[in-house]
Order: C-alpha cells, then structure tokens, then sequence
C-alpha cells in the first residue's frame, strides 16, 4: 500500500491549508481583532504537522502513484484538513467546543453549509472570513489545486483527479493533469470575481461580497448574516446569487469551452440540457403554486423558486424563505430535487444529475427490452454508447448513497432526534445541501444535537462530498493488502 508514502502527501497538503490560514489571520490584522492568533497558532501547527510529515516520509515516494494510493490520499487528506480547519475556530473563541468547531470546519471543506453559529453576525470577521475560503477550497477542490503542485515535487496527479472530481469518466481539458487543474481554477476564479463585482453593484459592501460569492460558485452556503440572503431585501441580489448558484451546478468543463467560444458547449452536453430543464420545470412548479396558495405576486413567486431551487438542486444552502412552512407541494418538490444534487464536474453535492440521467435511460431501456426481447442497441450519453460497467457502477452507488442515508438516519433517530429532523439532516449532510427539514430546517441549525450526533454528520459530509466509495472503500480490509 505504501502508507508512509500516503502519509507524506497528506503532509503536503496539511502544508498547503497552513498557509491559507494566513489570510483570515490578516483579515483579523485588518479589522483589529483580538483573535487573529488564532489562525497563526492554526497556520503553525498545520505546517510543522504538515512538514514534519513531509520531509520524515518523502524518501517512500513510489515511482508512480496507484489508484489506492489516490483514494487514501484524498479521503486522508480531507479528514486532516477537517481537523486541523477546525483548530483555529476552536481557538478563536467563537465556538463552544472543538465538536461545534470540526462540525463547522467539515461543512465548509465540504461545501455542506450545515452550521452551528446560533448568531452568525456575532462572529469575528476572520472567522467568517475562514467559513468562506473553506468552502471556496473545498468547492473546486484543495486536492485538485494542488495537482498543479505536486507534479513539481515528482508526484502524478490523475489518481487524485479521479478520486476527487464527481464523474464517472473525468476529461482532461489539457494534455497535462496539472493544466487540466489549472483551467478549472482559472474558470472557478474568473466567476467568482464576477460575482463579487455584481452583489457590490448591488450593494454589498466588499467582505460580504466576497464571502458570498465564494460560499455561491462553492455552492456551499455559508451567509454572513443569520437571515442569509433574505437579509439583504434585494430581488437584484437574489437573482445574482440564483444565476451563479445555476452556474455552479453545470460541469465546469462546459464553462471552460463555453470560454474557448464554443457557445454551444451548454446545449450539445445531455446531463446539462437535462439539468437546466429540470430547473426550469421544478422553478415554474413551485411558482405556480405560491402564486396560487399564498396569492403572492408572479413575480415573487418566481424569484422565490428560481432561487429555493437553484439552492437546493446546487447543494448551495442559502435562504431566502422557510419552505418548511410552504404547503406540501412545493416542499416535495424541493426535497425531491434533494436527491438529484448538482452535474458531474460541477462543485454541486448530491447523487449527481449523470447519475439520475443514466438511471432513466436505463429504465426505459428496460422497458424498451420488454417490448423487443431481442434488442441489442446500446443505451448511449451524448452520443456515445455506455459501458455496461458504468452502468452498473451507478447503480452500485444509488445502492450504497441510499444505505448510508438509511444508517445515519437512524443513528440519529436513536439519539433523540425526530423523524423529520433525523432522515431530512442525513440526506442535507450526506448530499452536502445544508438545511434540512424541522429542527435543521432553513430557519433553525445544527447547534442543539448532542455532540455525537454532530460527529455522525460531519463524517456524513466527508463521505457525501468524495462521492462515498472513497472513504469507505479504507474500511476494507483487502484495500490495505498487496
């Protein structure tokens, strides 16, 4: 298995968050408060751990990284970069136990938004800050920026890509690995600055701006303000974050050569046609329904669910209406879009689009099946016939997704949680959405569930956000044999 090897590449990567650290630290210095040592004492302990690690373990380095060796590296490296995340939350003072802290830490690495601030407007800046740039890393990927890093320390990177981008088939938009990683940071950068420009046009002062727009192409959804969104009172902002968050939800592949003008990049593509219409059909639903149950204005009902779609569908989180209090169509509807997520490709949580794409084909093709016993054609993705191995791979992880919805579900049934609170936060939590229904609802939190329960879920993310396989796959035995 070579684990020394492994070991020294979480290393690396431990390194690599230190230094992110600096920057809450200096959003700390900027604004004069008081707790911006913790993110130095933070940014210290993740580099000594980090380089001790690396320069004691580097003379393993195998010629060539394996598969397993790609997936431990990954599912490792998200769990350090959880705990060590948390530290300078702990120690910054702005949460109660280190629990609260690697629960808050986990949901931003892993774009959940999931949160247990119970007045979010009462935390320091640099923690916010620190919410925001975990979410921004962990949306894109800390392991994929740093595949344009490793390459120059001898190490491949296309088993990192695999084992951390949701796709099936990952494409290479550059000969080199480390290219393919810096186009897609190049395009995840260039949104974001755009972004941040429009909600300042819009009125945003440039710290929430920012906070928002990498909580919005992460499609993680942590706010700073405890009313999220809803808070700004802007139809202008809510439709800003609504066409990002949309954005966020399409393969960023598809953004690259959409950028390289190949304009029909959106439409050629099956699982976006098939993503952007189901939106529209959901968006055009449940405004139809407000408009008719709570005699609400077109264009309100509109705007409210163009944007509890596009939040929930991208994973994102943001709020800007309790739905839990909507009537049960509109709830449906939503918690059904709960388990679709975003494209494969794309910073979105969930199933994946691709996924539920190819579950359709594959009922209709057995029904086609019914009807010609003797068919032979291929069911075919974008043009191109569908291996029967991939196939079954999807099922294989509806199956597993499924279980682990099922098992935390219960965990959390059994800790005292209701029905509606336990199931609606393993599958928020699972999918990385973030709001769940009843007590983790859009208008509640995570702060009451007891401190195991926490634990639970915030693993829950970790296993959710690398697509399941890749942690669970350490849990067996035969994985760490020659």
């Amino acid at each position: 298995m070579g684990l020394a090897y492994v070991i020294s590449l979480v290393g690396l990567l431990c390194l690599g968050l230190g230094l992110c650290m600096l920057l809450p630290m200096a959003v700390g210095l900027f604004y004069s408060e008081a707790n911006w040592s913790a993110f130095l004492t933070g940014a210290l302990a993740s580099c000594v751990l980090g380089a001790g690690l690396w320069f004691s373990l580097r003379d393993h380095q195998a010629k060539e990284m394996n598969h397993r060796q790609g997936m431990a590296v990954v599912a490792l490296g998200w769990l350090a970069a959880a705990l060590l995340g948390g530290l300078p939350l702990y120690l910054s003072g702005d949460f109660a136990t280190f629990t609260d802290a690697f629960f808050e830490a986990s949901s931003g690495f892993t774009t959940t938004g999931a949160s247990v601030l119970t007045d979010v407007e009462k935390a320091s800046r640099s923690v916010l800050f620190w919410r925001a740039l975990t979410h921004w890393l962990g949306g894109m990927g800390f392991i994929v920026l740093s595949l344009a890093i490793l390459p120059f320390v001898g190490v491949g990177g296309m088993q990192l890509y695999k084992a951390e981008v949701p796709s099936p088939t990952p494409d290479r938009l550059q000969p080199r690995i480390a290219d393919t990683a810096s186009a897609l940071w190049k395009v995840y950068a260039l949104l974001t600055g755009l972004e941040t420009a429009l909600l300042m046009l819009g009125g945003m002062d440039w710290f929430d701006a920012i906070c928002h727009a990498f909580a919005t192409l992460a499609t993680g959804g942590f706010s700073n303000r405890n009313a999220s969104i809803a808070a700004y009172e802007s139809a202008y902002i809510e439709w800003v974050v609504s066409v990002f968050m949309l954005l966020a939800g399409i393969n960023f592949s598809l953004h690259y050569w959409l950028l390289k003008r190949r304009w029909t990049a959106w439409f050629k593509d099956e699982e976006a046609r098939f993503y952007l219409g189901l939106c529209a059909l959901a968006s055009l639903a449940i405004a139809l329904a407000l408009f008719l149950a709570q005699e609400m204005g077109i264009h309100d009902s509109l705007r409210l669910a163009v944007f509890q779609v596009a939040t929930i569908i991208t994973t994102t989180g943001f709020a800007t209406a309790d739905y839990s209090q909507w009537t049960s169509f509109p709830v449906a509807v939503l918690v059904v879009l709960m388990l679709v997520g975003g494209s494969a490709g794309s910073t979105g949580g969930g199933p994946k689009v691709m996924r539920v794409l190819v579950v359709i084909k594959q009922s209709y093709f057995e029904f086609l099946r019914l009807v010609h016993p003797r068919l032979v054609t291929p069911m075919r993705l974008n043009g191109q016939g569908l291996d029967r191995q991939v196939v079954a791979s999807v099922w294989s992880f509806l199956g597993l997704y499924l279980a682990c919805f099922v098992v935390v579900g219960l965990i959390l049934a059994a800790l005292g949680s209701d029905l509606a609170t336990a199931f609606s936060a393993s599958i928020a939590c699972l999918g990385n959405i973030g709001p769940g229904l009843g007590q983790v609802g859009p208008a509640g939190n995570y702060a009451a569930l007891s401190d195991l329960a926490k634990w639970v879920l915030a693993l829950a993310m970790i296993v959710g956000r690398l697509e399941v396989y890749t942690v669970l796959i350490l849990l067996v035995p035969e994985f760490w044999r020659r």
